[in-house]
């Protein structure tokens, strides 16, 4: 594993856990060059996945990207972060189980929706609001009305 500090081609393992209920390999590294200490994942992937964007475009599934929305729409909420890491897991399975390389992102999208819903309504609508790319505050009256989320204050939006 390189240096992310140094660039060394080799590093040491000092020591290795399993992380995220067993889902990865938590790996504690030292690169004899610089003596810079850093932590590596190992994760279990069944396929290579590919995105096929609105656009028409493709590109290689990100997990960090998803992660990256994820955390954006749960920032400053009351979300337990395993609870995340445990919904983000299950998104990718789902996505690696579904038999298909090539996923539309609109199937990534509303799963990563569904499972906000069911762990925070104010973090599911402004993932929606990105996703669905919402201009004005008629989009939010009228996704928070068929969604039957009118209850949430506009101050927590």
């Amino acid at each position: 594993m390189r240096c992310p500090f140094c660039g060394h081609a080799e590093s040491q393992v000092k020591d290795s856990r399993p992380s995220e209920d067993g889902a990865a390999i938590r790996r504690r590294r030292l690169c004899p060059e610089c003596g810079g200490r850093f932590t590596t994942f190992e994760r279990v992937q069944l396929r290579e996945l590919t995105i096929l964007k609105r656009s028409g475009r493709r590109s290689p599934f990100d997990r960090e990207k998803l992660v990256r929305s994820v955390s954006i729409a749960t920032r400053k909420r009351p979300v337990d972060p395993e609870r995340v890491e445990r919904m983000i897991n299950g998104i990718v399975r789902q996505l690696e189980s579904m038999g298909e390389t090539e996923l539309p992102s609109a199937a990534v999208g509303e799963m990563v929706m569904k499972a906000l819903k069911a762990l925070d309504d104010v973090a599911y609508v402004r993932y929606a609001s990105v996703y669905r790319d919402f201009r004005e505050t008629s989009d939010f009256a009228k996704f928070l009305g068929e969604e039957g989320l009118s209850e949430i204050a506009e101050d927590e939006l």
